[in-house]
C-alpha cells in the first residue's frame, strides 16, 4: 500500500517540487493551495501534511489547530515547511500540534529524512 501525504502551500512551485520528490520517492500526493483547501482534501488516506505557515484564506497554524481538533486526524504528523523562523511562530505553531518545522529553502533529502521518520 503507497502512503498518501497531504501538501498545503500557496506556491505552486513549492507544490509542485515536493510533490516531484515524494512521488519519485513512491509516496501518493494530494495537493492543497490553502489552509481551508487543505481541510477541505484531507481524508483517511492521508498519513501525512507538509504546510506551509502563511497563506491566503486559512494559514497553516489555524489548519494545524483544525486538524488536531478533529478525533479521526487528531494524531497525523503535521510538517511545518515554511519561510519563517521567528521563534514565537515556531512556538504558536508547536502549541497548535504540528511535530516538526523545517525552513525554506530546504534540503530535498532532509524533507524526505523526516516524512520517513514519521512514516513507517
Amino acid at each position: 500500500m503507497t502512503n498518501t501525504l497531504l501538501i498545503v502551500d500557496d506556491s505552486e512551485s513549492i507544490r509542485e517540487l515536493i510533490s516531484c520528490n515524494l512521488k519519485d520517492a513512491g509516496y501518493n500526493v494530494v495537493k492543497a493551495v490553502n489552509g481551508q483547501d487543505g481541510l477541505d482534501k484531507l481524508n483517511p488516506e492521508i498519513k501525512l501534511v507538509i504546510s506551509d505557515v502563511n497563506m491566503p484564506i486559512m494559514d497553516g497554524i489555524t489548519m494545524v489547530q483544525s486538524i488536531r481538533n478533529n478525533p479521526n486526524y487528531k494524531h497525523i504528523p503535521i510538517i511545518m515547511l515554511t519561510t519563517e523562523s521567528k521563534l514565537e511562530i515556531k512556538n504558536a505553531a508547536r502549541s497548535a500540534g504540528a511535530t516538526a518545522w523545517i525552513v525554506k529553502p530546504f534540503d530535498e533529502n532532509k524533507l524526505l529524512e523526516v516524512v520517513k521518520k514519521f512514516i513507517r
